[in-house]
């Protein structure tokens, strides 16, 4: 007798191995990522070694050039000293106010929505809006600001054209404008708060500030560190607001080193250099952000 064939396995590997699942979900996110970051990217760090010029069809190969004269540039370290000082005058009142907004919010004011949505609502305003408003209001002689000085009795301010104003001025819009999105960020967080933690305080005979600083400030800790992270980062990469509203002036006073980057390449027509600038720039944001992080890491242990 013949014996029977054996019939086919099934599910039996067939050496090729099969593509995982959550590859095939990633694979529009990564040909985005590649097209649109990856190839900038590469492309940006090989025009920052060339002499690339939008008055010149054939730029040359000019390797770290570039990188030496722009650590050299007085105009780019001023520019990068601006930035700095507008991350740090804009960076705390934007976490403090905040904090305060949701603080105020959380403990139960009247019309709480009508609140949540004067705080929020300038965010959803676009830059251009947001600096052709306040510019109304900074104007020297029909501002909303230099008449409330006038009627105090108080000498007016020329907000946009006096150095050692217009940077602050910048930043009270940027506050204004831009509050909104932590002070939402930090109700939720407040919102999260396990109800008994207040209660076994108030059993315990701990006031309202006691219970402020003992649970709440507390339990906002990380939260408020990613926020002001965040913030940080958001600073240094200013632009809009300061190019709409002074233009960098008056004398360069205001110019941060992201307009400092626009003028070189785009006005100066020097987009190798410009490009130079940026990848300075770039490794500075992200020293930055891995000493913050190292700082929460440590914080957390």
């Amino acid at each position: 007798m013949s014996s029977p064939q054996a019939a086919p396995r099934t599910g039996a590997p067939s050496g090729r191995r099969p593509v995982p699942p959550g590859l095939l979900f990633a694979l529009p996110f990564l040909v985005l990522f590649a097209v649109f970051m990856l190839w900038p990217l590469g492309q940006g760090l090989w025009m920052s070694l060339t002499d690339t010029s939008l008055s010149a069809h054939s730029p040359g190969f000019v390797g770290v050039d570039n990188f030496a004269e722009a650590l050299g540039d007085a105009a780019m370290w001023s520019s990068l000293g601006h930035t700095v000082w507008f991350t740090l005058i804009s960076t705390v009142p934007l976490v403090l106010v905040a904090l305060v907004l949701a603080l105020l919010v959380h403990t139960g004011l009247p019309g709480q929505w009508v609140w949540r949505l004067a705080f929020f609502a300038p965010y959803l305003l676009p830059v251009g809006v947001v600096s052709l408003l306040w510019i109304w209001l900074y104007q020297p002689d029909l501002g909303l600001y230099n008449h409330l000085l006038h009627i105090l009795g108080l000498e007016q301010v020329a907000w946009l054209s006096d150095e050692s104003v217009a940077m602050w001025a910048i930043a009270l819009t940027t506050l204004w404008w831009t509050v909104g999105f932590n002070f939402l960020l930090l109700l939720a967080a407040l919102q999260s708060i396990p109800d008994h933690l207040y209660e076994a305080a108030a059993i315990d005979g701990a006031g309202a500030w006691r219970r402020l600083w003992s649970i709440t400030l507390p339990q906002l800790a990380r939260i408020g560190a990613v926020i002001t992270v965040l913030q940080i980062l958001a600073s240094l990469k200013v632009f809009d607001q300061v190019y709409l509203m002074t233009k960098g002036g008056p004398n360069g006073s205001t110019r941060p080193v992201v307009e400092y980057i626009y003028d070189v390449g785009f006005t100066g027509y020097r987009l190798g250099y410009a490009s130079a600038i940026s990848y300075i720039f770039f490794a500075l944001v992200l020293i930055a952000s891995a000493v913050q992080y190292a700082a929460l890491r440590r914080r957390e242990k």
